[in-house]
């Protein structure tokens, strides 16, 4: 950080951020900082978080009035408006061309630019700490996170999840949040990307600790923990030091772990890299990711694995069907199917593209991903949204949907078609190489 106070004044600071990491960096290093001020957040990739004020409860006794949260669209306005002396970029996903991109608008609106780096933005642990973190969004971190949850807990251990943040509602709401029943979704007003990640771990009898204040959650989770598994989101870094650090690589986006930011930062300081989906993916890929890998991080593990794709019940040949995908693999996860698409593959089913049909901010979406066709990203940031996909879904002539979001969409949508499940968990090709280095850690 820039510590040169200008003209006696606070260093002005705007971070960019998508509710989450821009949160943490602020808990982290600006709450209690009088020698700079955060002026502003921006936010981006999620739809409906802008608008909303960062409270005064999170943002710290500097900030009695909190932080204002603005459209990304505003950063130029906002460099110059508010006097803006450095831009800190803190959100995942990105092509490090859009990362260049980024800093040259805030250099050329007058204002520095920088990216703060793990040593100043993880928490230490008083638990042995396992973290999962990937390479792009839609990776696998979530049946990654279930795999090694259950095997801990076949070892006897207490195990605790700790999320990355989604704090997409009421952030006051949202200091600190538990989850270990359905009930527990419900009473915390879970939007469809905070249930994708929790649902499937409370089906494994695993505690869920998330929220926005990462103190106070990792405090919390060591009480009730022998070990604690940090499950990231996007491809973002830890927010907790890990003792064991394992990152997700995808061949079918063979050459990410060298573009994105900050996933190839995950690939070059973990222990283990998992090679998954290598079930869809071409030998070249594969070899292609391997030799990455090996490039970036010699002293890295690599485990192959694939992603089992497990239909809840036969698809009929014939049938016309419309595919729900799950959202942030299709949106800024930039992939254009996932493993809805997988399988009804060789089925003989028809996929219904759902686009035309497509209402409110779910229209929207399709406006701004423009890769996406012929599925539905199931997509529900907002009670508003939630009812837009379940207007979208009712409106697509269609004899089945294929739901392969990892919820139960029918807890939370009323939809006048029967739906099938389509669950996947990973598996190891070779041999039992995650378990033996499990068992080490152990």
């Amino acid at each position: 950080m820039i510590n040169t106070e200008k003209r006696g004044q606070k260093r002005r600071v705007l971070i960019m951020g998508a509710a989450g990491r821009d949160f943490h960096n602020h808990n982290m290093i600006f709450r209690h900082a009088s020698n700079y001020e955060v002026m502003a957040f921006t936010a981006a990739q999620i739809h409906g978080i802008a608008g909303r004020r960062y409270p005064p409860v999170l943002a710290g006794p500097l900030y009695p009035r909190g932080i204002p949260i603005y459209p990304e669209e505003d950063l130029v306005k906002l460099i110059k408006q508010l006097d803006i002396d450095s831009v800190i970029l803190a959100y995942s996903d990105l092509p490090y061309t859009t990362v260049m991109e980024k800093a040259s608008v805030a250099l050329a609106a007058g204002a520095n630019f920088q990216l703060l780096g793990p040593k100043d933005t993880m928490l230490k642990s008083t638990k042995p700490v396992i973290a999962v973190t990937a390479v792009r969004t839609g990776c696998g971190k979530s049946q990654t996170t279930r795999y090694i949850a259950r095997y801990l807990k076949s070892k006897g251990k207490k195990v605790v999840v700790i999320r990355h943040p989604m704090p997409y509602g009421i952030l006051e709401k949202q200091i600190l949040q538990r989850f270990e029943t359905y009930e527990d979704l419900d009473r915390h007003k879970t939007t469809i990307e905070e249930r994708e990640e929790y649902e499937p771990l409370i089906d494994n009898r695993i505690i869920v600790y998330a929220g926005v204040d990462y103190e106070k959650i990792l405090r919390a989770a060591e009480k009730e923990a022998d070990i604690l598994i940090w499950d990231g989101g996007n491809n973002d870094l830890p927010f907790i030091k890990p003792d064991l650090w394992i990152t997700i690589a995808d061949p079918l986006r063979a050459g990410h772990e060298k573009t994105y930011y900050p996933g190839s930062i995950n690939v070059m300081d973990c222990d283990i890299v998992i090679i998954n989906k290598e079930d869809s993916a071409s030998k070249r890929n594969i070899e292609k990711v391997k030799a990455n890998v090996k490039e970036m991080n010699p002293r890295a593990v690599i485990i192959d694995a694939d992603s089992d794709v497990m239909p809840s019940e036969e698809t009929k040949a014939g049938k016309r069907v419309l595919v729900i995908e799950d959202g942030p693999t299709l949106t800024h996860g930039g992939m254009t199917y996932g493993a809805g698409v997988v399988a009804v593959k060789d089925k003989g089913v028809k996929i219904v593209d759902p686009k035309p049909y497509a209402v409110g901010s779910i229209k929207e979406v399709y406006k701004e991903w423009k890769q996406l066709s012929g599925v539905l990203p199931a997509m529900g940031y907002s009670n508003k949204q939630i009812k837009e996909l379940q207007q979208t879904i009712n409106r697509t002539p269609c004899d089945l949907v294929i739901a392969a979001t990892p919820i139960d969409l029918r807890r939370i949508l009323k939809v006048n078609k029967p739906i099938v499940r389509i669950k996947y968990e990973l598996r190891e090709t070779s041999g039992k190489k995650l378990e033996a280095h499990l068992k080490k850690f152990l």
